[in-house]
């Protein structure tokens, strides 16, 4: 039980932060097709952690453990000095897919070191799947 519940607060940090991020990078963009694309990628974040908060209930009463606020803080800071000097498009999807293979490979490392419900490694595995499928989409603009 506590894999399942630990696996969800992990989603659930790992949306966070992809949340965090692609708010701050969406305000650097003006090239309307990859602005479209971090829209959407958004979309389907906030839509992953709604499911994954709904999942949770089922494992405890407790709540979701969330992000720090120093954290978002950092990962604001790092984006703002990250493109401080360069922030063109291909530098943002540099950052952006830098940050979502560390959420593939956490992702992965859950999968293959962890017991889960079958509810839970649905859930771990679609979220890899679409974090994969964004940094392939995310490519094209390096």
């Amino acid at each position: 039980m506590d894999n399942n519940i630990n696996t969800l607060d992990e989603l659930n940090k790992g949306c966070t932060m992809g949340i965090t991020a692609l708010n701050c990078i969406i305000e650097k963009v003006e090239e309307e097709s990859f602005r479209k694309l971090l829209d959407e990628q958004l979309i389907e974040y906030k839509d992953f952690s709604t499911r994954i908060y709904n999942l949770y209930k089922n494992y405890t009463s407790s709540e979701i453990h969330d992000v720090n606020p120093m954290g978002k803080v950092m990962t604001w800071y790092g984006i703002q000095k990250d493109t401080m000097m360069d922030d063109s498009i291909s530098n943002l999807a540099d950052l952006l897919i830098r940050g979502t293979n560390m959420g593939i490979i956490e992702g992965k490392k859950i999968l293959n070191n962890k017991t889960l419900d079958k509810k839970v490694h649905k859930i771990c595995s679609e979220y890899i799947k679409m974090q994969e499928a964004y940094v392939e989409k995310l490519k094209k603009y390096l």
